[in-house]
């Protein structure tokens, strides 16, 4: 119910949900993806850039600091 009283938070996870879906659907309907692991990474990777883009960073920046062994992490919230 945060959303409520702080217009920073989404009122539904669709946001978030809608960045994996292709990713998803494609594994269900090709059968490519059929490590567990591999497509968790995957989709881990695809959380990671989607986060980074909607804050306004440079993706290559951010994945090249990850790689480098500093990755970049959202700011936390302030609290309510």
């Amino acid at each position: 119910m945060r959303f409520c009283s702080d217009t920073r938070v989404w009122p539904t996870n669709n946001i978030s949900d809608r960045d994996l879906r292709p990713q998803k659907t494609q594994q269900k309907v090709s059968g490519r993806l059929t490590s567990e692991d591999v497509t968790r990474h995957r989709l881990d990777l695809r959380t990671y850039v989607a986060t980074a883009r909607k804050h306004g960073m440079n993706v290559m920046a951010v994945l090249r600091d990850a790689m480098a062994g500093t990755p970049w992490t959202p700011p936390t919230a302030a609290p309510p």
